[in-house]
């Protein structure tokens, strides 16, 4: 049992250390925040694109650097997640992506390439999670634990989307090939000999016809493009 005077002296102690480990703190982030914080590329479009974050209250689903709402997937690293042209087609209309299945709104994000005097753009958005990536975050949030079976060749310097044609920038959004790719759907490695070229081109023009409830959208290819992608991926084994 302390004495008041002990007491006393414990409270003032404890104080005085945690009022120094706070300034010693304060002066270690302000001297490490300009080249963690990524201040110097950020461009004016990716400040568009944070008040477009803001202003949509876009965190009241997703979350950001882990802070905000776990509805919605984290956006930290969405762009070396999912790839740039994945995000512009998604936005475009997340419901039609994915029928029945996104409860995502369908937000007036205009391509400047469609309407450059757009208040709000998808690139603005894209510039402003590109941004975000490079902060220094230590870590966060961690690599996912899902490799594909050719991660090797990517170690080796290999770029198993080489070749492919430009619509298939959508498709690595959700599918890995040699490793490289997204982790939504399953790794292309192999689709040769597991599908012939016409399931391949029935599944590309309306995967829900094939498959009731699968969550692979329908892109609305049109079939020359569908035949290019079954020509790449029929050269996949």
């Amino acid at each position: 049992m302390l004495s008041k005077s002990g007491a006393r002296t414990f409270f003032l102690g404890g104080t005085a250390l945690c009022t120094i480990a706070f300034v010693l703190l304060t002066v270690d982030t302000m001297k490490e925040l300009e080249t963690r914080s990524n201040h110097a590329a950020l461009s004016e479009s990716a400040r568009r694109g944070y008040h477009i974050y803001i202003d949509n209250n876009c965190m009241g689903c997703h979350t950001l650097m882990g802070e905000g709402a776990y509805y919605a997937p984290e956006l930290t690293k969405v762009v070396s997640r999912r790839g740039e042209p994945w995000i512009r087609e998604f936005l475009k209309d997340p419901a039609a992506m994915f029928p029945g299945r996104r409860k995502m709104v369908k937000y007036d994000f205009f391509d400047p390439r469609v309407d450059p005097n757009a208040p709000g753009n998808v690139t603005d958005v894209i510039a402003f999670f590109t941004w975000i990536e490079g902060i220094d975050l230590n870590g966060f949030p961690p690599e996912p634990d899902l490799k594909g079976p050719g991660a090797a060749q990517v170690a080796g310097g290999l770029d198993p989307w080489a070749g492919a044609p430009g619509a298939v920038a959508v498709c690595r959004g959700c599918h890995a090939l040699g490793g490289q790719g997204g982790v939504a759907g399953p790794a292309l490695d192999g689709v040769s000999k597991r599908f012939k070229p016409a399931e391949l081109t029935a599944w590309l023009k309306d995967p829900q016809r094939v498959k009731p409830g699968t969550a692979m959208p329908n892109l609305g290819l049109p079939d020359a493009t569908i035949a290019e992608l079954v020509e790449f991926l029929g050269k996949q084994e």
